[in-house]
C-alpha cells in the first residue's frame, strides 16, 4: 500500500479531540499564555536539533511503494523552541505537536505534505497562515496571538482550534477549499461578527465559553441556533 493510500484511508477520531479538548479547556487557560497578556520581547534562539528530533520521534510507518520506513510522529512541545526550520528535511511526518513554545513561524511545515494532525498551541503566531496541505484533516492553533484567519485552504480540513486568540473578524476561508470543514473553535477571541463563516460542512460552530452555534441549511438558508455544550 503507498503512502498516499494510508493517507486517504486516515479517519481522525473526533470524540477523541473533543473529548481531549473539553478535559483541558479550563487548564489551558491557566497553562497557556492568558488572554490579553503580553509575551516578553526577546528569547533566547532555540532552533530545533537533531537530538531533539530523535527524542520526539516516534510512529515508525511504511513510506513510498512501502518498502521503505520513516517515523511519522513528532513531539517538541515546552522546549522553548523559537526555530523549527530542521522540520523541512522530515517530509513523511503526518503528526507534528510543537505546543507551548515561542515560535512565530510555521512556514517550514510547508514542506510536509503528507502532514494529517497539527498541534501549535500556546505559541506567539500572529497568523495561521500555510500553503495548502492536501491531507491535514486537524489543525490547532490555541493560545497565541493571530489576528485573522486568512492562509487557510486545506481542501481536508475537519476541525480548525483558534481558541483564545486576538481574531475580531473572521475573513478568507474559502467555502469553495474547505469542503470537509465541520468544527470551528473560536472562544476568546473580540469576535464582532460572524460574517466571513459560510462553509458547507459545519456543524459546530464554538464561539462563546460553554455554548455553540450548531449550524443546519433549511432551503439554501444558514440558520444559527444556541445550544449548551455538555
Amino acid at each position: 500500500m503507498s503512502d498516499e493510500d494510508d493517507l486517504e484511508d486516515f479517519e481522525p477520531d473526533q470524540d477523541d479531540f473533543e473529548k481531549e479538548e473539553d478535559e483541558k479547556e479550563t487548564e489551558e487557560g491557566e497553562d497557556y499564555r492568558k488572554e490579553g497578556e503580553e509575551f516578553p520581547e526577546e528569547w533566547l534562539p532555540t532552533p530545533l536539533t537533531e537530538d531533539m528530533m530523535k527524542e520526539g520521534l516516534s510512529l515508525l510507518c511504511k513510506t513510498g511503494s512501502g518498502l521503505a520506513h520513516a517515523y511519522v510522529k513528532l513531539e517538541v512541545k515546552e522546549r522553548d523552541l523559537t526555530d523549527i526550520y530542521l522540520l523541512r528535511s522530515y517530509i513523511h511526518l503526518r503528526y507534528v505537536d510543537v505546543s507551548e513554545n515561542h515560535l512565530t513561524d510555521l512556514s517550514p511545515l510547508n514542506y510536509l505534505t503528507h502532514l494529517l494532525w497539527l498541534k501549535a498551541d500556546g505559541n506567539r503566531l500572529r497568523s495561521a497562515q500555510l500553503n495548502e496541505l492536501p491531507y491535514l484533516q486537524i489543525a490547532s492553533f490555541a493560545y497565541n496571538q493571530i489576528t485573522d484567519t486568512e492562509g487557510i485552504s486545506h481542501p481536508r480540513l475537519q476541525t480548525l482550534n483558534l481558541k483564545g486568540n486576538r481574531i475580531h473578524m473572521v475573513t478568507g476561508l474559502d467555502p469553495q477549499k474547505l469542503i470537509s470543514l465541520h468544527t470551528v473553535e473560536l472562544r476568546g477571541n473580540q469576535l464582532e461578527s460572524t460574517l466571513g463563516i459560510n462553509l458547507p460542512k459545519l456543524k459546530n460552530l464554538y464561539l462563546v465559553t460553554h455554548w455553540v452555534i450548531g449550524w443546519c441549511r433549511e432551503e439554501g438558508t444558514v440558520l444559527g441556533v444556541r445550544m449548551p455544550v455538555f
